[in-house]
């Protein structure tokens, strides 16, 4: 297997079977992870923040940084790899309030809105999500699979399985089922900033 790394507001998409899409250290950033398991294509978004109209000009230069116009350019990606939209599972994670503890940005919050409502302008709905909370979270997706991951803070890797609606704000952090890791994941990248 070889790994594509998802960094901080950057985009990958795959139909390679050999591939797995990892993300780590999400703070109150989003992964977005789209996969169409008949085509065997997957793609994974990592952006930072809800509103391109925040900076018009950081957006036009990369769109990967916020939702209204990162997720769309996600689903391009899978799309022009061959997936139909229709067959498409849909998980999300992040969204914590791992630095901004007081809730003054409340950008987890106000990311995971965005990100609901940037799918369901594609018409697309979320199959499972681990958001929210004050942990940091890892996850990874096999691309020929479909199958994903999830670690939150030092706990156990645990299996995030779509349509599982494993996870919610209120539940997150428990495991849908725990397996042990194909690959370690390293604690690589830095936690997503809070602030803009």
């Amino acid at each position: 297997m070889k790994s594509l790394v998802v960094a901080i507001s950057d985009s990958q998409a795959s139909a390679d079977p050999e591939a797995t899409l990892v993300t780590y250290a999400l703070g109150s950033c989003i992964a977005v992870i789209l996969h169409e398991p008949q085509r065997k294509v997957g793609g994974m978004l990592h952006y930072m923040l809800p509103d391109s109209a925040l900076d018009r000009d950081k957006a036009a230069r990369n769109p990967f940084m916020f939702a209204d116009t990162g997720i769309p350019k996600l689903f391009e990606q899978v799309r022009g790899l061959g997936a139909n939209p229709k067959r498409l599972t849909v998980r999300l994670a992040g969204g914590a309030q791992v630095l901004d503890t007081q809730n003054v940005f409340d950008i987890g919050k106000r990311n995971y809105l965005a990100a609901k409502k940037a799918l369901w302008k594609l018409g697309l709905f979320v199959s499972s999500e681990a958001v929210g909370g004050d942990r940091s979270r890892t996850v990874r997706l096999e691309v020929s699979t479909g199958r994903s991951w999830l670690r939150e803070g030092g706990r156990q890797e645990s299996e995030f399985a779509a349509g599982s609606g494993a996870a919610s704000s209120e539940t997150a952090g428990k495991p849908v089922r725990v397996i042990p890791p194909a690959a370690p994941i390293s604690s690589g990248g830095s936690l997503c900033p809070s602030g803009f």
